[in-house]
């Protein structure tokens, strides 16, 4: 049993031990009966190889143990890589959780707030279609239309604008209309001041929609009292700003304006870029005149409306009616009445 144990431990030190002691066996071997037949020659030379062996020996385990610090080392730099890649892939799985429970409570907001906003739209619009119906049938049944009327609504005035805007006309009989922006609202107008006896002159920066606008008053037969002026946008320098508005030279012929309506330019082509309509088309204002502001309810048109009143004598708004409009009333001061009237 023991021999097979000491068998089994040979046969796992591996030919190269095996080898070594082997040698190192025959050496002592050798050096013993070199002692014992009196040959100290020989013992020597057998000493000397048995020393050679053992120094090989010990220079091999002290291979062997370099051998063994450098793994340790490796082993230890790896351990500390593997803690370091632990702890950040620990670190990156704790942001993405955060992150995805952040991008889960936005969401959730962003979908009550989408509910909630068409909550609002579907109760806005359960209360705008009547009234939006009432209008159309009250608008139809102070005109009959020669041809199909051009679509209101989206950036057309809604029918419920477009009464407010007739009535006022019808009211005040204006004769001479400037509007800024033509479309929908050109067509209505035109039937009515064919009714009352005046003039309408449109302006619109874009040609194509200028275009569509002049085809329409023609099927309509209304060339003769509306008329759509091509009027690009260019820089009007007013105080220390400027604004992209309407050629002014497309108003150089206009004068007694007693209603003007500022429905362009559009918010798209910058801030504030309605605000120059009072200041530049002032000067051509009759002495008394009507001012209507479309989308009032936004907060560009809110401010230049306040600058308007704060800057320009003679002015005062309406209370509204119907729709989006401020309406304003213009009254020119006796002074200034007096300079812009030529002399004698």
């Amino acid at each position: 049993m023991d021999l097979r144990k000491l068998a089994g431990r040979a046969r796992g030190l591996g030919p190269l031990t095996l080898g070594t002691v082997a040698l190192t066996s025959l050496l002592v071997a050798g050096i013993t009966a070199a002692a014992l037949g009196d040959a100290g020659r020989v013992a020597m030379c057998l000493i000397a190889m048995l020393l050679a062996l053992v120094m090989a020996g010990v220079l091999r385990l002290n291979q062997r143990m370099l051998g063994l610090r450098a793994d340790h080392r490796e082993l230890r730099d790896l351990r500390i890589v593997l803690d370091q890649t632990q702890r950040r892939v620990v670190s990156a799985v704790e942001r993405q959780r955060l992150d995805a429970a952040d991008r889960h409570r936005e969401l959730t907001d962003a979908v009550a707030r989408v509910q909630r906003i068409t909550d609002r739209g579907v109760r806005d619009l359960r209360f705008a279609v009547p009234r939006e119906v009432e209008a159309t049938v009250q608008l139809f049944q102070g005109c009959t239309p020669r041809a199909p009327m051009p679509s209101s609504g989206d950036y057309a005035l809604n029918p419920t604008d477009l009464l407010e805007l007739l009535f006022l006309v019808r009211s005040r009989r204006p004769r001479l209309v400037l509007e800024l922006g033509s479309g929908t609202s050109t067509v209505w107008l035109g039937y009515v001041l064919e009714q009352t006896g005046g003039k309408l002159i449109s302006l619109d920066h874009d040609p194509e929609y200028a275009d569509r606008t002049r085809a329409a008053l023609r099927a309509h037969g209304l060339t003769g009292v509306a008329e759509v002026r091509d009027a690009p946008l260019t820089p009007v320098e007013l105080g220390d700003r400027t604004y992209p508005w309407y050629e002014p030279a497309a108003l150089e012929d206009l004068d007694g304006i007693d209603f003007l309506l500022v429905d362009g330019p559009p918010a798209a082509v910058g801030p504030d870029s309605r605000h120059p309509a009072l200041p530049v088309v002032a000067p051509r204002l009759a002495d008394r005149a009507t001012i209507v502001f479309d989308d009032a309810n936004r907060k560009d048109e809110q401010d230049a409306i306040d600058r308007w009143l704060a800057t320009t004598s003679g002015l005062t708004r309406e209370g509204e009616l119907l729709g989006r409009h401020a309406i304003l009333s213009y009254v020119r001061s006796a002074e200034l009445a007096t300079a812009s009237t030529p002399a004698a």
